[in-house]
């Protein structure tokens, strides 16, 4: 419903402006504009029109285009509106309007086509020779690894090498905090350990905080922003950051086993029903300790991870866990 609403105040902005571009070829008599307008000046509230029914178009039809033509739009209304401020100053109220919803959809926008971007470069490597895993190369793994492999069904099947998932849940950020829903899409590769995850959170109603976590290269980065618009959190490129951030690979890795395989990790046997895990690359080394049910399902990871970067980073447990 918003939606329409918005769209409504766009089309009748817009059509209004077309009284400033009639008031300067003297078509028709319109008492709301008391004040003479130019015809150079009349072309100007020609083209704002236009460009808020353009906007209100494109809005409608989710063409990411239409807030920055909006943006263009409203401020282009407002210095007309200040040139004859006495007849048209109830104008603002709607240019604030279109200003509060435009810039975070053109903020998210921009946000959108950096990631995109970066997901581009991710995957535009060309795939390795396909390789189909056979029990022999899970031979040298802990028994309960290689029961975790076999039951994941990737025998007999190509070693993984990009993973694209989507995720839908809630989070929370802080302990006892209110959970929020989101939603989220990660990019993987396999044979090259990088991710890419963006998330969008509702904090309130018209009020969202998005996010990208992303490890590339063996360096970890984050950045949250406000309605894409105001960093609430960014860090990059640091040691613990780093660290962090290839530990929640090797978690993630359950979701592509084949990746077990890979030479950046390496096992070892703690139990009948567990093992850790250790990742070695870019001269970082992380482990995390794996639990698996007797049948070899997958239960658990557990690490020490640090929380926060820079000299504020501590080490604390890292708990992740299937439930079903």
């Amino acid at each position: 419903m918003l939606k329409y609403v918005f769209a409504f105040i766009l089309l009748v902005h817009g059509l209004i402006h077309f009284m400033g571009f009639a008031k300067a070829i003297s078509y028709g008599n319109f008492t709301q504009l008391t004040k003479d307008i130019s015809k150079p000046a009349g072309l100007i509230w020609f083209t704002t029109a236009i460009l808020f029914i353009t906007a209100a178009i494109l809005f409608l039809l989710k063409k990411d285009s239409w807030s920055l033509i909006a943006i263009v739009a409203a401020l282009l209304s407002q210095v007309l509106i200040v040139t004859v401020w006495k007849d048209a100053k109830v104008g603002t109220l709607a240019n604030l309007i279109v200003l509060l919803v435009a810039i975070p959809a053109y903020a998210d926008h921009h946000f959108n086509r950096m990631i995109k971007k970066e997901v581009a470069d991710l995957l535009s490597r060309p795939a390795i020779t396909h390789t189909i895993v056979t029990n022999a190369m899970t031979g040298s793994l802990p028994p309960i690894v290689q029961k975790w492999l076999t039951n994941s069904g990737i025998i007999g099947k190509d070693k993984i090498q990009f993973v694209r998932l989507k995720q839908k849940g809630e989070l929370r950020t802080k302990p006892g905090g209110k959970w929020l829903p989101f939603t989220a899409t990660q990019y993987f590769t396999a044979d090259v350990p990088q991710f890419i995850w963006q998330t969008k959170m509702k904090m309130m109603p018209m009020i969202d905080v998005t996010g990208r976590d992303k490890f590339v290269n063996g360096k970890g980065e984050m950045t949250i922003k406000l309605l894409s618009l105001v960093n609430l959190a960014k860090a990059s490129d640091d040691e613990k950051l780093n660290s962090a951030t290839m530990i929640r690979y090797l978690a993630e890795m359950t979701w592509f086993p084949s990746a077990a395989l890979n030479d950046y990790i390496r096992w070892e046997a703690l139990s009948a029903t567990s093992a850790k895990a250790i990742m070695t690359y870019k001269g970082i080394t992380v482990s995390g300790i794996m639990k698996f049910a007797e049948n070899g399902d997958f239960l658990s990871f557990e690490a020490d991870r640090y929380k926060d970067t820079g000299k504020i980073a501590s080490l604390e447990k890292w708990l992740v866990e299937t439930i079903d």
